[in-house]
């Protein structure tokens, strides 16, 4: 199993388990479980390699992507009732799910030779649009859009970090961790201590 295949399975594990927390939100059945964390856990990836002209769709040419999602599914729906808040580990699990999924699109995007500024906006597509889907889906403000939040932003400062420790001579490995780790650290410091960028407010027009 290479490097980037097993940030995959950890992406998608991991975005599976907040798609069947939202499901157990919802009150779905099982089946709806598996749908919605195999949605959010490949979503992104999906977009990515779409982007990327990347042939076949990583969870089409291993369908064990699918099966991994599906027992996140499968756990989530026999253990949910157990968890006190199921909307705070929804967003702390997406957290790391974030954090993995970043340096997975940014490893796909290097992969394919592709430059700077594209391999920050794969890290960006692989871990915001699989959240995205989810919530679009069971009808809940996206976290990616509520104000001044540090979620795209994480994503990008992720990227970023890893083009830097490229840039000085950091083996790719390192790098990847590099910008999982400033991502987590972003995302879990704007949930945990209410870190957010100044936002737009709107100003009545000069007379």
């Amino acid at each position: 199993m290479t490097f980037l295949t097993a940030l995959d399975f950890a992406s998608v594990f991991v975005f599976a388990l907040t798609g069947a927390l939202a499901a157990s939100r919802a009150q779905l059945d099982i089946v709806g479980f598996a749908f919605l964390a195999c949605l959010t856990a490949v979503g992104g990836g999906t977009v990515r390699d779409l982007f990327l002209d990347r042939h076949p769709v990583f969870w089409i040419e291993q369908p064990g992507f699918v099966l991994t999602a599906s027992v996140a599914a499968l756990i989530v729906f026999f253990t949910a009732h157990l968890v006190e808040s199921r909307y705070r580990a929804l967003l702390w699990f997406d957290s790391l799910a974030l954090a993995v999924a970043v340096p997975a699109g940014i490893a796909a995007a290097l992969a394919t030779g592709q430059g700077p500024i594209v391999t920050v906006l794969m890290g960006m597509t692989t871990g915001c649009l699989g959240g995205l889907m989810r919530d679009v889906v069971c009808n809940e403000p996206p976290a990616l859009l509520k104000q001044g939040e540090l979620y795209a932003t994480a994503a990008f400062a992720g990227g970023v970090t890893a083009l830097l420790a490229l840039s000085i001579g950091m083996p790719e490995t390192v790098a990847l961790v590099a910008a999982a780790v400033s991502t987590w650290a972003l995302r879990a410091g704007s949930l945990g201590f209410g870190w957010r960028l100044p936002v737009y407010k709107s100003r009545p027009p000069r007379q």
